[in-house]
């Protein structure tokens, strides 16, 4: 019988060391284009991703994915670890696919960045009976939504026009002149510029609504969490306060297409957190709990939780205290 135990004892510890031995080394990010997310290119090209997962012993590689739902579509596969996307987008596609995922870094809320711009409407109630053209279902749709309900006003006021986010500007520059447009930038700060336009409503209207997230599988392990948690506030204190500012806020605006002035434009839109103790304490709000109830129903009411689920509560948030947010039993997200 001693003999037995000794041979399962020895046993366990070999199955063990084997599960250590061939523990996760490679970890992948996916992030997309966007003011708040292009700080992840300058990370991977500039080594600082390189230079924390070697302390933790791990290997970390952001890759750059053009189509934005896609690198979510990605993720949610398991093809990432992690992935850069919006408070709305983890629900309507990774938590509702099932992904246990955790926003482990709160980048940014969209200050401006997101806007409702009309061509001969002066406020939202005009819009009435206009065509106004969108990406639907996207936050986007979100802000719309949020600008009708504090204007007393529902969807079917409105003629909506599904279009493309690579075509938006062009369309709506080409339609009509009772036309609107709701969109993000940069296509955003292109049709403001158009003559005779208006900027009716933004997402400075709704502030910290429209969260811009890293979010993480929540299997991964701490050490991949504490290494892409330690490279990022590196980069933000060099964005932030550093002599070398100017010439990293030209590799960004590069990166995403553009010039620095207009880069500094946008990120004056963008309330980005620099500093780590500022996030936690907008993850810790009574904002963010009241801002997810509002972003659950608006994926409830249009469908995007999946079929069979009937209840905006049906999947479940936890927030840093512990408190959830709808159902208990099924967390697919935790800040």
């Amino acid at each position: 019988m001693t003999k037995k135990i000794i041979n399962m004892t020895l046993c366990g510890l070999l199955l063990c060391f084997s599960v250590n031995a061939f523990a996760q080394k490679n970890f992948k990010i996916a992030w997309s284009h966007y003011t708040g997310w292009e700080p992840w290119g300058y990370m991977q090209d500039s080594g600082i991703l390189k230079k924390w997962g070697k302390k933790f012993n791990i290997n970390i590689e952001a890759v750059l994915i053009n189509d934005y739902i896609e690198s979510i579509n990605l993720y949610t596969l398991g093809k990432f670890d992690a992935c850069t996307m919006t408070n709305m987008d983890v629900l309507t596609i990774p938590s509702s696919s099932g992904i246990d995922s955790t926003a482990l870094i709160i980048g940014d809320f969209s200050n401006g960045n997101d806007g409702i711009v009309a061509k001969t409407a002066k406020n939202i109630k005009q819009l009435k009976g206009k065509d106004v053209y969108l990406v639907e279902l996207s936050v986007s749709h979100y802000l719309l939504t949020r600008a009708l309900e504090q204007n007393h006003m529902r969807e079917k006021d409105l003629n909506l026009i599904n279009t493309s986010d690579a075509d938006i500007a062009t369309v709506f520059m080409n339609s009509s002149k009772n036309s609107a447009v709701v969109t993000w930038n940069p296509p955003l700060q292109v049709v403001k510029q158009e003559k005779g336009t208006k900027l009716l409503f933004d997402s400075s209207n709704i502030p910290g609504e429209i969260i811009d997230l890293l979010v993480v599988n929540s299997k991964t392990p701490d050490s991949f969490k504490k290494a892409v948690i330690g490279a990022w506030y590196e980069t933000m204190n060099l964005l932030k306060n550093s002599p070398q500012r100017n010439k990293i806020v030209k590799i960004l605006a590069n990166q995403s297409g553009t010039n620095s002035a207009l880069f500094e434009k946008q990120l004056k839109t963008t309330a980005m957190f620099f500093q780590k103790n500022k996030a936690d304490a907008f993850a810790n709000s009574t904002k963010l709990k009241t801002t997810m109830r509002h972003v659950r129903n608006f994926v409830f009411d249009k469908g995007l939780m999946g079929n069979g689920i009937n209840s905006p509560g049906a999947i479940g948030i936890m927030f840093p205290d512990k408190t959830v947010l709808g159902d208990p039993l099924n967390i697919k997200l935790r800040f």
